[in-house]
């Protein structure tokens, strides 16, 4: 059933390609540059630290960039400004939780959230004079015209089992790949850790350079008393962690090479938004394990910020995107896209 469902979502997809191909369909222009960063399966590819640093090689160019994003899983509707120049406006609740967290990652970018990419865009340019775009998920989104078209993978099994939706993890066929400018294997530290990706570039998008990249511990602190901790004071402690997010298991690797000891890793559904009761039974088996504290992601934090924490210290690990080869090419991406 799952296959003949696949079936029908290609047809879709051909169809819209075949439209967008003769012209029928037609992707609108800003009049700023745009850059899209994107991928072909659902989740755990390292998009939102991407952003970030996107957002940070235009800011370098000269550019006064924003961050245009759907909102997953938010409570609002329409267009709505999540942050400004100066301050963060809207709760995670109201923004969705990848929203708020680029906004607090990038003070002083505005980041506006709207289901209709085209009109969240231009209330940025409108109302913040900005000068380039970046947009979070923005592959599979045809209706904006793009300067710059980045694919993130997971550079260990990158396509799942191959299958369209909803047999499998891919939102497009791997020759929408051709469509990208530059592609980012996450997880590797050289191409030979990125062989998948590389070879379904070779086939579907000779042309397009793979870079490699991995996510790194940027920063680390107990959320009771906000106090920061050393990534130092991690090596050796032995801690329960847990997370809602795409890839839980990459979570547990980020923690691994800090010199964490994992004792348990509680998985929760991608953009899961914790109760009193979730933390309470985290709470409780961490007390059963006999461990020091918990430990979960930046993103995870967002969602249960506003919940009475657990008896037990909650350490929350942030992570940023480290370029570890075609670094040159990431730049000359930037510079030539948006000068």
């Amino acid at each position: 059933m799952l296959a003949v469902a696949g079936g029908g979502y290609r047809g879709l997809l051909g169809a819209r390609e075949w439209l967008y191909g003769r012209g029928i369909l037609k992707s609108r222009a800003l009049p700023c540059r745009v850059v899209s960063i994107g991928n072909l399966t659902i989740g755990g590819t390292g998009k939102t630290p991407a952003v970030e640093v996107a957002v940070q090689a235009l800011a370098a160019l000269g550019h006064r960039p924003a961050v245009v994003s759907r909102g997953y899983g938010r409570s609002t509707r329409g267009v709505q400004v999540v942050a400004d120049a100066a301050s963060i406006r809207l709760d995670p609740e109201e923004s969705g939780d990848e929203p708020f967290l680029l906004a607090r990652r990038l003070p002083g970018i505005p980041v506006v959230v709207g289901s209709n990419r085209h009109d969240a865009a231009r209330v940025a340019i409108e109302r913040f004079g900005v000068t380039a775009i970046v947009l979070d998920d923005g592959f599979q989104h045809r209706t904006l015209r793009k300067d710059l078209e980045i694919v993130m993978a997971r550079a260990r099994r990158p396509w799942g089992n191959g299958q369209l939706l909803p047999a499998g993890p891919l939102r497009e066929p791997l020759g929408a790949l051709a469509r990208a400018d530059l592609i980012v294997a996450t997880g590797a530290v050289g191409l030979g850790d990125a062989r998948e990706v590389v070879d379904a570039v070779d086939e579907h998008a000779p042309r397009v350079p793979v870079v490699t990249a991995t996510l790194v511990p940027a920063e680390c602190w107990e959320a009771g008393r906000m106090r920061s901790v050393r990534l130092a004071e991690l090596d050796g402690k032995r801690l329960a962690a847990f997370a809602g997010i795409a890839s839980p298991a990459a979570f547990a690797e980020t923690l691994r090479s800090t010199g964490t000891v994992v004792e348990e890793l509680a998985e929760f559904a991608d953009h899961h938004w914790y109760s009193t009761d979730d933390v309470a039974r985290l709470d409780a088996r961490a007390a059963a394990l006999g461990v020091e504290a918990l430990i979960t992601t930046e993103k995870d934090w967002v969602r249960l910020r506003r919940l009475r924490l657990p008896r037990r210290p909650l350490y929350v690990l942030s992570v940023r995107l480290v370029l570890q080869t075609g670094e040159a090419a990431w730049r000359q991406a930037f510079r030539r896209a948006c000068p």
